[in-house]
């Protein structure tokens, strides 16, 4: 957003007033800005919805529905929106300019450049004129700014831009061929000849290959400027080097205005009360470059408010040629919404002394309305004459904005607002025979067989899991053949492979502690970690007997709830896969699923704690087996250390026998807790999914969501037509959603 524009009471009321003007006119750009998105968005919706139908076409086989849908057409809605995302931003421009802006036009030698010298006190130096060539070479914006001393910013084409937008036309024109790619294509590369075979046209056709002529044969001189940023900086000094052809005494010896797309000009104006005016100054028209015209027009249509025209009547007689109705043609084509008489003024240029023109000035101010060229007023005035450009020319020009422009830019942001209504009843249009296009069928209403579908599945799932209940109850208190073998098992080993060190271990262990308490005390750590690593292996066989438990879960809603296409896996990867398809909307009936899924048995949590305790009589500062009292018996020295690591091998296995035979003891009064968590989740989950309260609701809800893969057989087509109709209605509602009237409303 830019800045609001301050109003200054010291500056000239003139000068205030189109202060004002500008500041009213930024609210507006904002908002034009959102309706832009708005038809984007459209204009998007509408793509997507005639894909969609495309697509439609080749999945239904309803004669009815495939005419009604063929007939939706958005080609004409889509030019449309084209035409008025083009006029928007052509709105939007105007309203957002810091300037109110004065475009002069007018073919070669026509007095325009000097009348743009006299407004703006700028000389031949800076606004370049000439009596025999074309002088001027690219588009200038002067701004006024009382407080500096002159000085230019120059923007330069891209490499791209100057491809697409200067060279790439006269390819086309000309029928060249396939324009050049790149910078270095065209500069390395000859031009393609000029065909032969363009006709009556051919001495023109070959006027216009000139100028490509120029822009390649030179392209060395102004090549450096494509890569330099933009805005260039430049002094006045140096501003004629960049938009004009030639120098001041008619050397032709400047190219750089071959890459400057414009330049913006900043300087003094020698009328105190012009404020926020610029002045714009257009290449002369009536040269063979292809693009000029083209150019003037999208000038005229994004960054005019007023038009001046420039005529210099010849003083030896002269009359309104075909080049002047033509050029007042094309600059009435730039803004159909405005048209070019209510914001245009013909300036003939006066000549004074021996070649005075002034009767055919007159001749031609009398004459115009018989060639259909309406402005707002004719002026005679000497546009070499500053007095005159101001008081004849610019203070009538300054009146007229100050008195007219809010009027102009109503009539113009109505015209388009009009346009975008009729454009929203199109689409409104088009999109209620969209809706029509499907309409609903005796086939395509299934759920009254799904209801009765429903019901059936329902009796079953909640008999098959009840029986199931039942089953697991008989064993609930049973040992868990699983986990028991897992037990004995791990017994087994602990008893037939201890891990108690030898004799020769327990005597190496002492000499590289120093001290047999040590060594007893480090072999009581390994033996105790040994024994506690063979109990891991029971976390296996719990979880294998609770995987067991939910594969029966699993098999009943397979194979009586239809599940089984819903999710892949088995046990707890299929509940938690069917978990995540259930919305989460329906939270009593996903919680009963996840409840099941995430349900673990881990020897940590059930085991760990129980038989850790009677591990203590294999650690050093609790086991009862001490070698004190052992250490106080009279032993001869030399047989001291044969006797204390024999007595540490046997401590070693009393402790770890004892520590066995208690874990055996406390395992055997767990080989229940398996079956009985099993049936207790089990039973948890069948409260969750059949018997809390509304979940047979969730249940019916889910199932009408995926009924096609639940009764394929049964209406698998149907619903598959169904959520195709849901979809369509769907992308017709979006499009109606982009295109309400509030958001295509800049005006109100």
């Amino acid at each position: 957003m830019q800045p609001a524009i301050k109003i200054d009471s010291a500056v000239t009321p003139k000068a205030n007033q189109i202060a004002k003007i500008i500041q009213k006119r930024r609210p507006l750009a904002n908002k034009i800005e959102i309706v832009e998105t708005t038809l984007k968005n459209l204009s998007a919706a509408l793509r997507h919805l005639e894909r969609q139908r495309d697509q439609l076409l080749t999945k239904i086989d309803d004669p009815g529905t495939i005419g009604r849908l063929k007939e939706i057409n958005c080609s004409s809605i889509q030019r449309s929106i084209d035409a008025e995302l083009a006029s928007l931003n052509n709105l939007k421009s105007r309203f957002s300019r810091n300037t109110l802006n004065i475009g002069v036009v007018g073919r070669a030698r026509q007095g325009k450049s000097r009348l743009l010298q006299s407004l703006t006190g700028l000389t031949s130096a800076e606004i370049p004129d000439g009596d025999d060539q074309h002088c001027t070479g690219v588009r200038s914006n002067i701004h006024h700014n009382p407080d500096v001393e002159p000085y230019a910013e120059v923007w330069f084409h891209t490499e791209r831009s100057f491809l697409d937008e200067v060279i790439a036309p006269y390819y086309e024109q000309l029928h060249l061929g396939s324009r050049p790619l790149s910078i270095q294509e065209f500069a390395d590369f000859p031009l393609p000849e000029l065909p032969r075979e363009l006709g009556e046209r051919q001495a023109l056709a070959a006027a216009k290959y000139d100028h490509l002529c120029r822009y390649h044969q030179n392209f060395p001189k102004y090549r450096d400027a494509l890569l330099e940023p933009s805005p260039y900086p430049i002094k006045r000094h140096q501003i004629r080097e960049y938009v004009a052809q030639d120098t001041i005494d008619r050397r032709r010896i400047y190219f750089n205005y071959l890459a400057v797309r414009e330049v913006k000009i900043i300087c003094p104006f020698p009328n105190v009360d012009i404020g926020q005016i610029a002045l714009v100054d257009m290449p002369g028209l009536g040269d063979t470059g292809i693009g000029d015209a083209e150019r003037m027009i999208k000038i005229l249509g994004q960054d005019i408010d007023v038009v001046l025209f420039v005529r210099m009547p010849k003083s030896t007689g002269d009359f309104w040629a075909a080049e002047d109705i033509e050029l007042y043609d094309m600059a009435n084509s730039a803004l159909i919404d405005l048209p070019i008489k209510e914001w245009s003024f013909m300036v003939l240029n006066h000549i004074t002394g021996s070649s005075d023109n002034r009767r055919n000035c007159e001749s031609l101010a009398a004459a115009i309305a018989e060639k259909h060229i309406v402005v707002q007023e004719v002026i005679i005035a000497n546009c070499a004459d500053s007095q005159q450009a101001q008081t004849e020319i610019l203070n009538g020009i300054l009146n007229y904005l100050t008195q007219r422009i809010e009027v102009l830019d109503r009539q113009y942001a109505s015209a388009c607002q009009d346009r975008l209504i009729q454009l929203q009843r199109a689409v409104k249009s088009e999109l209620e025979k969209a809706k029509d296009a499907w309409r609903l069928t005796s086939k395509d209403d299934w759920f009254p067989n799904f209801v009765i579908l429903f019901q059936d599945l329902w009796r079953n799932l909640t008999r098959e899991l009840e029986s199931l209940l039942s089953s697991m109850i008989v064993n609930r208190d049973t040992d868990d053949q699983n986990f028991k073998i897992a037990v004995n098992s791990a017994i087994q080993l602990c008893r037939t492979e201890p891990e108690i060190p030898s004799i020769e271990e327990i005597r190496q262990k002492r000499d590289c502690t120093g001290a047999l308490e040590a060594a007893y005390a480090e072999c009581l750590h390994e033996v105790r970690t040994h024994l506690s690593k063979r109990f891991l292996t029971l976390d296996i066989a719990l979880k294998e007997s609770l995987e067991e438990a939910k594969s029966k879960v699993v098999n009943v809603l397979k194979t009586h709830g239809r599940l089984q296409r819903l999710a892949d896996g088995e046990g707890s990867e299929f509940l938690q896969n069917l978990a995540d398809t259930i919305p989460e909307h329906l939270d009593g009936l996903r919680l009963g699923f996840l409840t099941l899924a995430t349900f673990d048995l881990q020897y940590r949590g059930l085991i760990q704690h129980r038989i850790r305790k009677y591990l203590d009589v294999l650690i050093p500062d609790r086991t009862p087996y001490k070698l004190n009292d052992f250490w106080s018996e009279a032993i001869p020295p030399f047989s001291a250390k044969v006797e204390r690591s024999e007595k540490i091998l046997e401590n070693l296995r009393k402790a770890q026998a004892e520590a066995v035979n208690n874990c055996e003891k406390e395992l055997k009064n767990l080989l229940k807790e398996p079956r009985q968590a099993g049936f207790a989740i089990v039973e948890e989950f069948v409260d969750r999914v059949l018997r809390a309260q509304g979940v047979q609701t969730e249940w019916q809800i889910f199932l009408q969501e995926v009924a096609s893969d639940v009764w394929a057989d049964e209406f698998g087509s149907t619903i598959a037509r169904t959520q195709l109709r849901r979809d369509w209605m769907q992308t017709v509602e979006r499009a109606e959603q982009a295109i309400e009237l509030e958001r295509v409303s800049f005006l109100r």
